[in-house]
């Protein structure tokens, strides 16, 4: 069985003048309300598998915060920028084709409206809109991630976090 686990970044700060939207910071409360959701997570799931981040700081500073609520060292975190610049269904595919079938669990961390899309075409349920820190678990009956497609996914759970506080 194959699964991804889709986290939307926290609440970060709004954009200024001084710094771009990719480099915004999680607001303090992003970073407690991150923290109840990696423990949330870790009721539910023992091992998240490999992580893979956005680079854009928010995403970053939320997948570390999950990281180290799981004891995952910081350098093992997989960055990468096409979850911020180029993040589709069609991406996503690649992505998965990239990975050794050894791997059974991905947690990508990053945005929306993607991240609400994709999460919808995946399952069979459908996907309400992710909220900030939400986290959709998506499984799959297949032994390899090529065999992961459109609609073929079952949603196990979709946490949000005024639902978790």
């Amino acid at each position: 069985m194959k699964k991804i686990i889709l986290v939307r970044h926290g609440r970060a700060e709004d954009q200024g003048y001084e710094f771009s939207d990719f480099q915004r910071s999680l607001t303090p409360k992003g970073k407690s309300i991150s923290a109840l959701m990696a423990n949330k997570l870790k009721e539910i799931e023992k091992n998240p598998g490999l992580l893979i981040t956005s680079p854009a700081f928010r995403a970053l500073e939320t997948a570390l915060i999950f990281a180290e609520g799981f004891g995952i060292r910081a350098e093992d975190l997989v960055l990468d920028s096409n979850l911020y610049y180029h993040m589709d269904l069609r991406y996503l595919r690649k992505l998965l084709l990239k990975l050794g079938d050894d791997i059974n669990t991905i947690t990508l961390f990053g945005h929306n409206p993607s991240f609400t899309h994709i999460a919808g075409e995946l399952s069979r349920e459908g996907c309400d809109m992710m909220p900030k820190t939400g986290i959709a678990g998506i499984s799959f009956k297949a032994e390899k991630w090529v065999d992961v497609k459109e609609g073929s996914g079952k949603m196990e759970y979709f946490l949000k976090p005024e639902k978790s506080l």
